[in-house]
């Protein structure tokens, strides 16, 4: 087999099955653990997949500037954002994390909600301006210009103080054994910290997003209570999340 039949094979296996073990893709390729793991390594400089400690995971991230992730999937994005809305009640206190998800979902908020929200996103903060049940504070910082969301010690430490009743999180990656990964490390120092005072977590993921991981881990899957993801999601991507316990809500 030719190293580019073998390649294809292994992004093809990664479609079909959501992750890829070098042991098995050695034994089944007839080929040695070293030429897979070499077939790996350059598969993920090429952005193809992301490497981890035995095999490989999809890719899914989007690292263009937030004005431009906001043109991908758009009714995805506007059908989470609608449906994670209903969960929000008056009187709490809610974290909006930063993304284009999110911010659809802050448009999506009742006009009748009387809530706190606190955010790191200055768009989301602008969007609520004129909602006339919230008060929003927006939490002080660096500005991460890729993201539009800010992060620091200082918004680490604010995020810290907050003892909020839901978060609606942005994803990047979402899979059943990593857990809720970034490809920020400031993103997922300020992430840790909403999640860390958070009695519900809500990760708002379309269907690209799971079973997805980028290099750094925020949080192990048992930190999230609800998912709210698209109708693209199909049951089998979806039954990894349910057995975990987690309550998966279909938009």
């Amino acid at each position: 087999m030719l190293t580019d039949e073998r390649r294809e094979l292994i992004l093809e296996r990664l479609r079909t099955q959501g992750r890829v073990l070098a042991a098995d893709l050695s034994a089944e390729l007839a080929v040695s653990p070293d030429t897979i793991r070499r077939d790996l390594r350059e598969l993920d400089e090429a952005g193809l997949l992301r490497r981890v400690h035995g095999g490989a995971l999809p890719r899914a991230s989007d690292a263009r500037p937030f004005r431009q992730r906001a043109d991908r999937a758009p009714e995805a994005k506007a059908s989470i954002a609608r449906r994670a809305a209903r969960l929000a009640r008056d009187g709490q206190v809610i974290v909006l994390d930063g993304g284009t998800t999110t911010l659809e979902l802050a448009r999506s908020l009742r006009d009748d909600l009387r809530a706190t929200v606190v955010t790191t996103s200055p768009p989301i903060a602008l969007a609520l301006a004129e909602h006339p049940g919230l008060r929003v504070t927006v939490v002080g910082g660096t500005l991460h210009v890729p993201s539009l969301v800010t992060v620091g010690a200082g918004a680490v430490e604010s995020l810290r103080a907050i003892r909020a009743d839901l978060v609606f999180l942005g994803i990047c990656g979402l899979h059943p054994e990593i857990g809720v990964t970034t490809d920020d490390i400031e993103e997922r120092h300020a992430k840790a910290a909403m999640i860390a005072g958070a009695a519900e977590v809500v990760a708002l993921a379309d269907h690209d997003k799971l079973g997805t991981a980028m290099p750094f881990v925020v949080a192990p899957m048992s930190a999230v209570t609800h998912l709210v993801t698209d109708a693209g999601a199909d049951d089998r991507a979806l039954a990894p999340y349910r057995a975990l316990g987690i309550e998966v809500i279909g938009a």
